[in-house]
């Protein structure tokens, strides 16, 4: 859903946690509700409602007399994320061997071969749109409108580390290989495969990061 489709409260809240996200508001930093409200040309009561919000999502602390402050996304809070999607990634790709349809195989394996071409040309912001892309395909074809919702807000939670480590060519080349081996267990309808290799794509990102440094990764 695209902003236009959210209520003023929606898009003010969107907003805010998007420049969370993006690293834009830093962490510790205060959100003053005024001048949310002058930057994003609304009252305080929707930026007040979405501090609430972003609150309950553990972006945001509110301390009485004080302010709000962003609590940002952590090192702990990434490697959490990480390990569920390991699960959850590996679920999505076991339902989807039995319900993939021949389309979005076939769109799979198109965004391999535009991977392998943006990176022999280091177009790193396409091949962050392309990873997007693969993920979503995976979710669609799981056949789950719940496990798509819950893996796509935990893609979208972690989209500034990820643009970090897709531009590392080594990972960019290691990540693709291991779609390729996904998809070629989706073509099989090897479930069982599927699972393992999905589930091990993402826990060799939390291992990719290790080894990256996590102060380049959040700073």
């Amino acid at each position: 859903m695209g902003e236009e489709g959210y209520s003023l409260s929606g898009r003010v809240f969107h907003t805010i946690r998007e420049n969370i996200l993006s690293g834009k508001y830093k962490c510790d930093e205060e959100l003053k509700e005024k001048n949310l409200g002058d930057e994003l040309g609304v009252s305080r009561t929707p930026v007040r409602e979405a501090l609430r919000q972003l609150e309950l999502e553990g972006l945001v602390r509110i301390i009485p007399n004080r302010g709000a402050f962003v609590e940002g996304i952590t090192k702990e809070d990434v490697k959490d994320i990480y390990e569920i999607r390991a699960r959850l990634e590996g679920l999505c790709t076991k339902w989807a061997a039995d319900r993939i349809t021949k389309d979005q195989i076939a769109e799979l394996e198109e965004n391999i071969f535009l991977v392998e071409f943006h990176a022999k040309k280091k177009n790193y912001a396409q091949i962050l749109e392309l990873d997007n892309k693969f993920h979503e395909v995976l979710y669609e074809a799981s056949g789950s409108k719940m496990l798509k919702h819950e893996l796509s807000a935990f893609h979208h939670y972690v989209e500034r580390v990820r643009k970090i480590t897709l531009s590392m060519p080594d990972r960019v080349v290691k990540s693709n290989d291991e779609h390729k081996k996904i998809v070629e267990a989706l073509k099989q309808r090897n479930a069982k495969e599927a699972e393992l290799l999905a589930t091990s794509h993402m826990l060799n990102t939390i291992e990719n990061m290790d080894n990256y440094g996590w102060d380049n990764l959040l700073k």
